[in-house]
């Protein structure tokens, strides 16, 4: 049973991919958590992660005030992990990454406690991505209401959940070709989950500097057809990729983006055409993920344990000499 701090650490979008991971790293020290999230219901299988009565849920929704007041009443920390990576409905980037995280933040600041943003590589005001704008008004928020506060900008993120490899891994056991956007060059940095939990953790306990941004990157940096052949080396299958120039996709997205729940967005192909890596300045900064002291897990050491299930047999698949990617007579593809 771990030992309770007292420390309450309130926690808006504790419910989805990174919550999870952000309430048990929290739950490991011995914090108390509110959850405030929209459907508490959706939540309620975080409360094994710590001491009985440690994790709380709560309804709170960013477009009624004064629920995110209520939230946030009695909190010594709090988190935002609000984010979506397509506009639908009211759920728009403007509303909840924007709005959203100012809301949060002048609630904080009302309470008097500190904060820690997530936001993301790429953040720009001048950026012809609206994902990438509403991130960097959101931190200017932030920051307006919390001066001191901890914002994050992690590159893509991986691990058991996420809608990355296990997107592509799915699509490769029914498509024999995978799609390269702008012939798949976009460089990422993918950083696991739990590394990002863990330096948010740190974030409330002080152990690093705030009124910072800081940015967060794994240990290697891929290019997006290169995370696409060491996904096939691990699921051991062979396909093919299709090289499509961001005109043809942007073309695409635009017809795309009017069907639910569609691969794509106009959006989405503005964003995959800037490389998502650490900068040199971040580093030079001390504003990387070596601030937090911590040694980022491979993406080679985590897929493995859960993309086994997208291979021929699952788990009693024997992985042969050329497992996964292209022939080596075929190295280029399809274009």
């Amino acid at each position: 049973m771990t030992v309770d701090t007292g420390k309450t650490v309130v926690v808006f979008g504790g419910s989805g991919f990174l919550g999870r991971y952000v309430t048990q790293a929290l739950a490991k020290r011995g914090h108390r958590i509110v959850v405030a999230c929209r459907r508490p219901d959706l939540a309620y299988h975080l409360q094994i992660a710590g001491n009985i009565g440690a994790i709380m849920p709560i309804q709170a929704n960013l477009r009624y005030p004064w629920s995110v007041e209520r939230a946030v009443k009695g909190a010594d920390h709090v988190i935002n992990l609000v984010g979506i990576l397509a506009e639908s409905g009211k759920q728009s980037f403007d509303s909840l990454q924007a709005k959203g995280a100012r809301l949060i933040a002048e609630a904080a600041r009302q309470e008097g406690v500190n904060m820690t943003q997530i936001s993301a590589i790429g953040a720009d005001p001048s950026s012809n991505s609206k994902y990438a704008r509403s991130k960097a008004a959101g931190e200017q928020a932030v920051f307006e209401a919390r001066p001191d506060a901890y914002v994050l900008r992690p590159s893509i993120i991986f691990g058991p959940e996420d809608e990355f490899f296990n997107r592509f891994a799915g699509m490769s056991r029914l498509s024999p070709a995978l799609p390269l956007l702008g012939g798949g060059k976009t460089k990422f940095q993918p950083i696991y989950v739990a590394d990002v939990a863990e330096a948010v953790a740190k974030t409330v306990d002080g152990e690093v500097d705030g009124g910072k941004v800081y940015e967060l990157g794994g240990p290697e940096v891929l290019t997006f057809r290169q995370m696409m052949e060491e996904m096939l080396r691990i699921i051991d299958r062979k396909r093919r990729f299709v090289t499509i120039p961001f005109s043809l996709a942007g073309t695409m997205a635009n017809y795309m983006q009017y069907v639910p729940g569609a691969p794509l967005t106009p959006d989405q192909v503005k964003q995959l055409q800037n490389d998502n890596v650490v900068s040199q300045e971040a580093i030079d900064d001390g504003r990387s993920l070596e601030a937090f002291g911590i040694r980022p897990a491979t993406i080679d050491a985590i897929l493995p344990t859960y993309l086994v299930r997208f291979r021929p047999q699952g788990q009693f698949t024997r992985p042969t000499r050329h497992a996964g990617g292209l022939d080596p007579e075929n190295q280029d593809g399809l274009v």
